[in-house]
């Protein structure tokens, strides 16, 4: 076999784990694509003996390319500040449903849409310590920190992610159960299983951008607004609970990006009122965590 052969089969060895963790440090399949692709150019171009762990070289290397994509990112964010948002922001793309799929499957909305709410050095950091257990001496190198600032780094990262609930935890729990249910319905258009968990007067509220043109800012009443949605059922797709400013809410992100947000009031485990909210400028004020606190490498 080849030297080159040989490098590139080591390599696919790895290529897995290292697109998980580029997929949660960048929430894109098609970024962390590119993050293992230049991973795999910069291995092809040193010398390969004189490295002692291939499998800490990759993962550093890797980590440093999604650490400025994200860099790169904020920055590009920051020019848009005060511009015009694009009309309609909330519109559905049904492009590459499959690959959007495999990314929500393995990583989750609410963790995607948390996970860009940090810093980039946060989130380098909580990725590589607390989803893959990296140690914090390893990270340090790669965020340019000493080992016990890295430490609070990921401590504070993992503060944010995890939020702060306004109640207790079981009733936490019974509220998450309502939303999911709510949620669970819509995906199904369950009709019946929507009703059962809608308080007979309850209301439903939404930024006109979240509707079509005809559709009413407000509805009343759970028969009318079940039927709404029952509409909401292609986005409910990629939809997940999460905590909204502390409470039980819901996210709707495609391809890792923030679409709508969910607030509930809830009621003897019904929904009496609930809220979509869509303006950018409404979802950037938003405290957004996960209501368990935790995720999974996958």
């Amino acid at each position: 076999m080849r030297e080159d052969e040989q490098l590139a089969e080591q390599f696919e060895t790895h290529r897995v784990h290292l697109r998980a963790v580029a997929q949660r440090m960048l929430g894109s399949l098609s970024d962390a694509d590119d993050a293992v692709q230049e991973a795999w150019l910069r291995l092809s171009r040193v010398d390969v003996d004189a490295i002692e762990n291939l499998a800490a070289w990759l993962r550093t290397v890797t980590a440093r390319i999604c650490l400025d994509m994200l860099r790169s990112r904020s920055s590009r964010r920051e020019d848009l500040v005060g511009q015009q948002m694009p009309e309609a922001p909330c519109s559905d793309d049904d492009s590459g449903p499959e690959r959007e799929a495999v990314l929500a499957d393995s990583v989750g909305p609410a963790l995607l849409v948390v996970l860009d709410t940090l810093e980039p050095a946060e989130r380098v950091a909580f990725v590589l310590h607390d989803i893959f257990a990296v140690p914090f001496a390893e990270i340090a190198g790669i965020v340019d920190r000493t080992p016990v600032a890295t430490k609070k780094l990921a401590s504070r990262a993992r503060r944010k992610v995890r939020g702060t609930p306004l109640i207790p935890r079981a009733e936490l729990a019974r509220r998450r159960q309502v939303v999911e249910t709510f949620l669970t319905a819509a995906r199904d258009g369950d009709l019946d299983a929507i009703l059962t968990v809608l308080a007979p007067d309850v209301v439903r509220r939404a930024d006109r951008a979240a509707l079509p043109a005809d559709a009413p800012a407000e509805v009343r009443g759970a028969h009318s607004v079940a039927q709404g949605v029952k509409d909401f059922g292609q986005r409910a797709r990629f939809a997940e609970p999460a905590l909204v400013d502390g409470a039980v809410g819901a996210v709707v992100a495609r391809w890792g990006r923030l679409q709508l947000a969910l607030t509930f009031t809830v009621e003897d485990d019904r929904i009496t009122a609930y809220e979509v909210i869509c303006v950018p400028e409404r979802l950037a004020r938003l405290e957004l965590a996960l209501i368990d606190g935790c995720a999974s490498a996958g």
